[in-house]
Formats: C-alpha cells, sequence, structure tokens
C-alpha cells in the first residue's frame, strides 16, 4: 500500500530551487530531474515537485504513514534550508498534527565505560531498538538541560522540526550507533573526549558526566549504512571511528576491507573486525614520522579500481581535497560515502 500527501511550495525563484536541490542532493538520493520537474527518491518515499507558474506543486508517496511523515520533514528541511533569507511558504493538503517526530526514540543512560582513554561509550536503554539494527547508522542526539524533564519537538504547521526553546533548549549532536545489543535492548554510542584543553565539547560532556537513569532521545536513524561491495575502501580519524568499527564488525564474509584510521597514539586503537577479510593500517598523530591521514588516504585512492566502494569521514578541509581528488578519478558517486565529520578550531 502506498501512502500519498500533496502540498504547495512557494519559495521566490521555483525552476531556480530545483536546480539548487538537484546541486546539492545528487550525492545523497536518485534524482530525476527535466523541464520543470524533479522527483527525489528517498528511504522515507519518493518526493515529486512540479513548476506550476509562480509556486511548485508537491507529491509525496511513501509506504507507510510514518515513513510519509519522514519524507514531508525531510523536504521541508530541506526547502527552507535552501531557500535561506529568501521569502518561502509551504502549505499541505493536510496539515501535520503537532505531534513528536516518528522516528523519535526515548533513552534512558544504562551505563558508561572506557573503550581507550579518550573513548567513552554510553549504553542507552531504548524500548525498541528494531529501527537501529542494520540500515543508516547515524541519529541526533537529544539532551534536556540538566535538572529539567525533557520537551521533545514537534512537527510544525509547516512540516518542519519545531524544536523548544528558552530553558528547554535541548543539546543536538549527530552520532553513530557503535552496537545494538538486541538482546538487552540497548543502543551503544561512543563519545571521542577530545584531549585538547579550552576545546568546547558539550556532546563528550555529556558522555563524561552522564548517569544511569538519564533522559535523553534519539532523532533517527539516517545518513550512512553498510556498504554493499567486493571491496571497501574505508579511512578516517578518531571521529570516524565508531562508524568505521561497525562497518567492520557487520559486513558479510566474502567482503575485502581496507581501513586507514588515524589516532593520537597506540593507546587510541581498538580491537575491531567481523566476518570479512579487514586488511588495517593504523596511523600515530604523535609519532615523529606521522603521515598524515589525508595524505594516506589520496596515495591510497589512486591503487583503487573503479567497482571498489570508498567511504571517507574525517575533517571538512581535508575531504574538500579528497572528493575534488574522486572527481577528477570520476569515480561512480553511487559507490562513495564521503562526509565531514568535524571542522578545525571548530569542536564540538
Amino acid at each position: 500500500m502506498t501512502f500519498h500527501l500533496a502540498g504547495i511550495a512557494r519559495p521566490k525563484a521555483p525552476a531556480l530551487m530545483l536546480d539548487t536541490l538537484k546541486e546539492h542532493l545528487g550525492e545523497h538520493f536518485d534524482i530525476a530531474h527535466s523541464d520543470g520537474q524533479m522527483t527525489i527518491t528517498t528511504e522515507a518515499g519518493a518526493m515529486a515537485l512540479t513548476v506550476d507558474g509562480e509556486q511548485l506543486a508537491i507529491a509525496l508517496a511513501a509506504p507507510s504513514t510514518e515513513k510519509l511523515q519522514l519524507a514531508r520533514t525531510m523536504l521541508a528541511e530541506y526547502l527552507f534550508y535552501f531557500a535561506g533569507d529568501d521569502p518561502l511558504e509551504l502549505t499541505w493538503a493536510e496539515p501535520p498534527a503537532p505531534t513528536a517526530p516518528a522516528n523519535l526514540h526515548e533513552v534512558r543512560v544504562v551505563a558508561t565505560e572506557s573503550v581507550t582513554p579518550h573513548m567513552l561509550r554510553v549504553k542507552f536503554a531504548c524500548a525498541d531498538v528494531t529501527p537501529f539494527i542494520g540500515g543508516n547508522m547515524h541519529v541526533r542526539l537529544l539532551v534536556p538541560p540538566k535538572g529539567r524533564p525533557p520537551v521533545w519537538p514537534v512537527i510544525g504547521e509547516d512540516g518542519r522540526i519545531k524544536w523548544p526553546d528558552g530553558p528547554d533548549s535541548l543539546l543536538i549532536r549527530v552520532y553513530t550507533i557503535r552496537f545494538v545489543d538486541i538482546e538487552r535492548g540497548e543502543v551503544w554510542v561512543d563519545f571521542l573526549q577530545h584531549p585538547a584543553e579550552g576545546t568546547k565539547t558539550p556532546g563528550a560532556d555529556f558522555a563524561r558526566d552522564a548517569k544511569p537513569g538519564d533522559r535523553a532521545a534519539f532523532l533517527g536513524p539516517g545518513g550512512g549504512a553498510v556498504p554493499e561491495a567486493e571491496h571497501i575502501f574505508l579511512a578516517g580519524d578518531e571521529a570516524a571511528l565508531p562508524a568505521i568499527a561497525r562497518i567492520a564488525g557487520e559486513a558479510p564474509a566474502g567482503t575485502r576491507l581496507t581501513a586507514i584510521i588515524e589516532v593520537e597514539n597506540a593507546f587510541e586503537e581498538q580491537a575491531i573486525g567481523g566476518a570479512a577479510d579487514l586488511d588495517l593500517t593504523w596511523l600515530h598523530r604523535a609519532s615523529a614520522d606521522h603521515k598524515s591521514l589525508a595524505e594516506a588516504t589520496r596515495e591510497a585512492i589512486t591503487g583503487l579500481d573503479s567497482e571498489t566502494f570508498v567511504w571517507i569521514a574525517c575533517e571538512k578541509g581535508d575531504i574538500r581535497d579528497i572528493r575534488a581528488l574522486l572527481k577528477n578519478r570520476q569515480h561512480d558517486r553511487r559507490k562513495m560515502y564521503v562526509a565531514w565529520y568535524w571542522e578545525r578550531d571548530s569542536i564540538a
């Protein structure tokens, strides 16, 4: 069964909005775009947009009401984001009820444990861990202010998420689901404890101060799954280590993994792996003869064939250079996940 929803968007320049969506979302979704029409196919559903005079006619289709809500919210967030400071009106044939997002999951802290000197694991109890098994690996962690009961976001009239503000404002950070303990009903998240003094790290602070019973929520999952390919090349630093470790743990037997991971020193290395054949190289940032992750990754890319799935996550500036290299090599965008997880001088 397919569920449908219609809407109308009135951006400043409808045709330009379609071009902008294609430019920025083309690396992440399948997009068909021609003659004032566009269809964006996502895991939540299909989003069709058609230029109709000074407006965009919207038609959403999804396999469930929950997916339909997620598709509406996703499109609404993108439209307003790319509209920037320009005016935008967005209305729906059936306005959403002010309820919590369908993919919001309340959780409670069960325990914390040190994985390495600078990696801390927080285990969360979750009533239903099913959404976190397989599929996408990333979630938005929502943490309420200390000493206040949580006020979770709701869906606004235009389909966007309406966040609590003032004294109820939430800490919001994106993290990787490291592991799902199905029997215990737990979801594990690893938090990097940044060693630099004076660095503002609200997410890491939450993990360090977390106590059993503390309430939080996950919004998701979304963004990035275990790749399906005979050969997967993985590269990243500590921020990407939880995702690389999960991929290595879940990739099926017969998969060949080649990984380069940069950490501060040997004490930050972790035992990772699973059924797949893993060739792992650790780079130590503190070593005198240290080769940077960016340099090692660029060298490795030059030796990859076109069928290799390329998975890379690290600092924003390094990712920009790596993307340019992959583009020059005309590597199929459907066979890569290349994302920046942090930005120099902006650790959080």
